[in-house]
């Protein structure tokens, strides 16, 4: 039970009753329908549901108690930073004056809002060791693509026209070799080396004139920084082709390594992941994009430009013609970027520092506690960044309990599972991601289950493979669930309940 019922209720169209609600909503007027053309009135009502308010606030904060939530628990998912979030900045995103801002409100009534955008790319480009921002990209993926389309037009307009591949390690993100398919290249893998690092020899062997470029996530997607990136970057200007660096992982490295200034050519930058934006279910997030001297000319417009006389300005169209043009609506996702300022703000350069140095101490600290042990496998030794890789192929081996069980399992600890089966390249694999907002208690909590459920596997396995125990919704077919999405309710109909499509 929780304050509110049963914790699976039925939904809120079960629980309409015709007359129910709506009495504070002024009746339209009698004409209504009548001011609209006959071609545009529905045929029968919406059938929208009819409750009360108060009907109406438990559903939904039932609903709400179902999840596991930041607020609520600690989320160790790897390569996605799910951490606790400053409230400061949601009640900084929400003035007024940002939050009520119009988006075609002209230039001269908006110039604390185009202030602030302006002054977080200048503070980006501080951090990136960049020369130049773009704030338009919605989220990391689509900085990615950002960063490859300028890289192909910085190809074709040298008529280069034969750098048609993208190098990406198998340790970099899955959306690495996505985002070069769908900017029309082709992608080339890379082999990890026995380090966790990208193989050098290997990586030497694919380069040649029809590479446009490399995409590299550093630290990677192992826990890893990337020893030989000096060998790799020089390699890849050598035969004229450009640097993208995957900044999903920046959290890992502020303040202490500037990409741009090691020599990446571009990067994009998960403001929701790094600076202060709860992200998860599909947004909000934003994925600002850093470039070097080569690729300032492509960015995409309008840029937001100070002006001589200290006022600020979005570029006019056609302003930059080598521009690769509009990526979104407007200029990116403010709420998001208002939160980003705020937290960056706040942090100072020594701050972020601490960001950086408190990350990598939790999960080096996790990843101690977790070899100490000896229940899990831990295949990489040696110092990790914020995030490192767990395996449960031995405990499989053993007792049958694979890395779904264990996450399931965790569930009843009272945890949110970390990162499974990801990356690939490992078997068994749990990326696991403290982050540098989670406290000792916390880290020794979280270490203690899982050293825990290792135990229960070897001595009562079947209480592991029947996890979770106490959740709501047990063990839902989530591969069918992906492939044949159903998310329309409909009234029951003979002996289906509810019927199928």
């Amino acid at each position: 039970m929780s304050v509110t019922g049963p914790r699976l209720q039925p939904t809120i169209f079960e629980r309409s009753k015709p007359g129910r609600g709506g009495g504070k909503i002024p009746h339209a007027p009698k004409d209504a329908l009548s001011r609209i053309p006959a071609e545009q009135r529905r045929a029968t009502p919406p059938g929208l549901p009819e409750l009360n308010e108060p009907e109406v606030v438990r559903h939904y904060v039932n609903l709400s108690q179902l999840n596991h939530a930041v607020d609520t628990g600690f989320y160790p998912l790897g390569s996605c930073t799910m951490k606790w979030n400053p409230k400061l900045n949601e009640w900084a995103a929400r003035l007024p004056g940002f939050a009520g801002l119009h988006p075609l409100t002209p230039d001269a009534a908006a110039q604390g809002t185009l202030q602030l955008l302006w002054e977080l790319e200048q503070i980006l480009c501080e951090v990136s060791g960049m020369c130049a921002v773009t704030l338009q990209p919605a989220a990391g993926a689509h900085g990615e693509l950002t960063g490859i389309l300028m890289i192909r037009a910085y190809h074709a307009a040298r008529g280069d026209i034969g750098r048609i591949e993208v190098v990406v390690p198998d340790s970099a993100h899955g959306t690495n070799p996505a985002t070069a398919t769908m900017a029309g290249l082709r992608t080339v893998s890379v082999p990890t080396a026995a380090d966790g690092g990208v193989d050098l020899d290997a990586f030497r062997r694919v380069l040649g004139p029809q590479t446009a470029a490399i995409m590299i996530t550093n630290p990677s997607t192992l826990g890893l920084f990337e020893t030989r990136i000096g060998e790799l970057l020089e390699a890849v200007h050598a035969i004229g082709a450009l640097a993208y660096m995957d900044g999903a992982n920046l959290n890992a490295i502020l303040g202490r390594f500037k990409p741009g200034e090691a020599g990446f050519d571009v990067m994009h930058i998960n403001t929701h992941k790094t600076f202060s934006t709860p992200h998860g279910g599909g947004g909000p997030g934003a994925g600002p994009v850093g470039v070097g001297d080569a690729l300032v000319p492509y960015l995409p417009s309008p840029r937001v430009l100070r002006t001589t006389d200290g006022t600020f300005r979005l570029e006019r169209p056609d302003e930059r013609p080598t521009s690769i043009g509009r990526l979104r609506s407007f200029v990116g996702s403010s709420g998001v970027l208002v939160r980003a300022y705020a937290y960056l703000r706040a942090h100072g350069a020594s701050g972020l520092q601490e960001v950086t140095d408190d990350a990598v101490l939790a999960a080096n600290y996790l990843k101690s506690r977790l070899a100490a042990s000896g229940k899990f496998d831990i295949p990489f030794a040696g110092i990790c960044k914020h995030e490192f890789i767990a395996s449960a192929a031995t405990l499989k081996r053993r007792t049958g309990v694979r890395t779904l069980d264990v996450a399931k399992r965790l569930l009843d600890h009272g945890f949110h599972a970390p990162t499974i089966y990801f990356p690939l390249t490992v078997d068994e694999a749990m990326l696991i991601e403290p982050t540098e907002t989670e406290s000792l208690e916390t880290l020794d909590a979280f270490a203690d289950a899982l050293i825990a459920i290792a135990v229960e596997a070897e001595t009562q396995p079947e209480l592991v493979t029947g996890a979770p125990h106490s959740a709501a919704v047990r063990r839902p077919d989530e591969a069918g669930a992906a492939r044949n999405p159903n998310l329309r309710w409909r009234p029951p109909v003979g002996e289906f309940t509810p019927c199928p499509d």
